[in-house]
């Protein structure tokens, strides 16, 4: 199990993935990617009970994990390849056509590790909530994890499987919104603002948890303090604080990297900003 110092070297080579896969590509979504790396470092190598050599779509005997915000498929991939789901050579791949690294997620090509085809922002925590039913209904312990967007939960749908998560105690479901603040068109407060967003989980029947999604003792205890209410007839969600484009400077902070490629010059510039900790692909 990893250290704080390990996790800290995984996401920041992770972070170079990122940066290599999008401009290799030409394409991709950098910048809620670079904000939900530590928590997807995190949940892969310390949280999460998850197998890639036995892995199945049925998820049996593993937690299961969907990324309900498809388009940061940049930071799944690369969490999922250092995991040892596919080899890190594949991430060279990211994009191209026909290759299983799809810009959103795909079960089309049975990639390991893909529950669900994603991209359509909202329908992430549906699908997650189903699982995790399924789960109790086959007396299987383990959670469901969904990674959702703070602009994403603008979507309607979310709230009404929040309403629908409460109404049959999903309590073995445990959800995370990247709190970024950003979207593609600007701040999520200038495009429509989500107001309490705490309040709105809280009011909702969920047990909510705030967490600073850059360090990884607050994002270890939040995880912890998610499971330890399993079984007590609500659901958890998580709100991480992030900061979108986080650990390159001209990607911080700013929406204008939610859904752009840097050029060569500038993934460069990145690159000097994380040091390669595990080996490039």
């Amino acid at each position: 199990m990893c250290d704080t110092n390990q996790l800290s070297k995984i996401s920041t080579q992770v972070r170079r993935d990122i940066l290599r896969m999008v401009t290799l590509a030409k394409s991709g979504h950098p910048g809620g990617s670079m904000s939900s790396t530590d928590i997807l470092t995190t949940l892969f190598f310390k949280v999460m009970k998850h197998s890639p050599e036995k892995w199945s779509r049925d998820g049996k005997d593993n937690d299961m994990f969907f990324l309900s915000a498809g388009h940061m498929t940049p930071v799944l991939y690369s969490v999922m390849a250092r995991s040892g789901y596919f080899p890190v050579s594949e991430l060279a791949t990211f994009r191209k056509c026909g290759t299983r690294l799809q810009g959103h997620p795909s079960v089309r090509k049975g990639m390991p590790g893909i529950y669900e085809a994603a991209g359509s922002l909202g329908q992430g925590l549906s699908v997650a909530l189903g699982a995790a039913l399924a789960k109790k209904a086959n007396n299987d312990p383990n959670y469901v994890y969904v990674l959702m967007g703070d602009g994403e939960s603008q979507e309607g749908q979310v709230w009404e499987a929040a309403m629908f998560g409460a109404q049959h105690k999903v309590d073995n479901v445990i959800a995370m919104t990247d709190w970024n603040g950003q979207q593609i068109d600007g701040t999520v407060d200038s495009v429509m603002s989500l107001g309490d967003l705490q309040g709105k989980w809280e009011k909702f029947g969920w047990t909510c948890i705030v967490a600073d999604g850059h360090d990884f003792g607050s994002i270890e205890n939040a995880f912890k303090s998610a499971q330890s209410e399993s079984g007590k007839g609500k659901p958890v969600m998580i709100l991480f604080k992030t900061e979108m484009g986080h650990g390159v400077d001209f990607m911080a902070g700013t929406c204008e990297w939610h859904g752009k490629a840097p050029s060569q010059e500038l993934c460069e510039k990145g690159l000097a900003q994380l040091e390669e900790t595990l080996g490039d692909f």
